[in-house]
């Protein structure tokens, strides 16, 4: 797509001047209406004053267009689609009714947005844009919940199997996080329905738990993330469920391309370096299998914050400014498609899908940078479930990605 060589377009956001980049809003997309913003940060930041201008506008449709209406409800399960009239990228659907919000007890801590869904220390302008160090004991406390979250993923994919609902493993992930005396972190998070992120085939990220039985063939990202001692530990990883999903080359190509996106990223990562070269890394080994990278969503900092700075591309050539210093923590989580890297956002405002269907597929590590190189806080463990599997040997013979 061509880009715009007139005047530079300027950030939505309300508090800021900024240039705008790629990043547009994904309810602005669906009902035509162009918003750009410079970063995710910015975008986070001004959400909520921004979201009026989705409801003005449906106000305004609702007048002239009746509502639409869910599917009707399978007489034995009870089950519908919630959006019947939703122009469906891929296969896949949503199956409702959602189960109830899960309860976390007081005695546990909660981030500031577990009650209203607003995550006011994010959205603080002053030093917004400041890459927090941290000193050895939040650096240990980093280390202690990012253990406890690879903890939990590990018994979350023990869980993906077919025959299972992604809201089992939602379930299963908020029983091992109590346990833990930990929150969920995704709980609420912008008001997010559940306590852990499912996104099959040709979900992207933010996919929602729900009443989808898991088949043989499918593939599945479990995305957890964690809040205990003040601190959050955030990974993820794509899981084959059944056999079929194994003897699948295109699968197998997505799958394995992204976990390797993810190590080569790490390899490069020490003092020094620049935020902006991952990307670089990562889209040169995702291109070399046929494969394209999702670019609107990035890697992030994290520490007392869910989200904060510094934001980390995963796309060649980004625009990123920052280098790596000693005490710093923030993820790599590359997004891989086996068509377009373009997204498109389902009704509910969260699953992220590829516009053409095709699978993707994301692996996450939370990272710290040491004086001389890079401690993976959600290093795999010896008994950890999933790991590599040998690449399908006909990766020519596949499509080059649409862009």
């Amino acid at each position: 797509m061509a880009g715009d060589t007139s005047a530079p377009r300027k950030c939505s956001g309300a508090d800021c001047g900024n240039d705008a980049g790629q990043l547009q809003c994904p309810n602005c997309q669906k009902i035509g209406k162009e918003s750009y913003f410079c970063s995710q940060d910015c975008f986070k930041r001004n959400w909520s004053e921004h979201k009026k201008v989705h409801k003005s506008q449906s106000s305004i449709l609702s007048s002239i267009i009746t509502p639409k209406v869910v599917s009707h409800p399978d007489p034995a399960t009870g089950h519908y689609n919630p959006f019947p009239t939703f122009p469906y990228t891929g296969t896949l659907r949503p199956v409702y009714p959602l189960t109830p919000k899960r309860e976390v007890p007081a005695s546990i801590k909660y981030p500031d947005y577990a009650k209203d869904g607003i995550p006011r220390s994010e959205q603080v302008f002053v030093g917004r844009n400041k890459i927090t160090i941290l000193d050895k004991k939040q650096q240990d406390a980093m280390r202690k919940v990012c253990r406890l979250a690879r903890e939990v993923l590990d018994i979350a994919a023990r869980e993906a199997k077919p025959g299972v609902t992604t809201d089992y493993i939602d379930e299963v992930v908020h029983k091992a996080c109590l346990e833990r005396k930990s929150y969920p972190s995704p709980l609420n998070y912008y008001h997010f329905p559940k306590s852990v992120c499912t996104s099959p085939n040709e979900v992207i990220c933010h996919g929602i738990p729900d009443q989808r039985v898991l088949k043989d063939g499918d593939i599945l990202n479990i995305d957890v993330t964690l809040y205990h001692g003040g601190f959050h530990g955030d990974l993820n990883e794509t899981y084959y469920i059944g056999d079929k999903a194994l003897a699948d080359p295109d699968s197998v190509r997505v799958v394995e391309t992204a976990r390797e996106c993810l190590d080569k990223a790490i390899e490069i990562v020490k003092p020094g370096m620049l935020i902006r070269d991952p990307g670089n890394v990562i889209e040169k080994h995702a291109k070399s299998r046929n494969c394209s990278v999702i670019r609107t969503y990035c890697g992030h900092g994290i520490n007392q914050l869910f989200h904060c700075a510094p934001n980390v591309p995963h796309y060649a050539k980004n625009k990123a400014v920052g280098q790596a210093k000693p005490g710093m923590c923030f993820t790599i989580e590359p997004m891989i498609s086996l068509g377009t890297h373009k997204d498109k956002t389902w009704p509910d405002d969260w699953t992220s899908v590829t516009q053409d269907g095709t699978r993707t597929a994301q692996f996450e590590h939370t990272l710290l940078i040491t004086e001389d190189g890079v401690e993976v806080l959600t290093a795999r463990l010896l008994d950890s479930p999933g790991g590599p599997v040998p690449m399908p040997e006909a990766t020519s013979a596949a499509a080059t990605p649409s862009v």
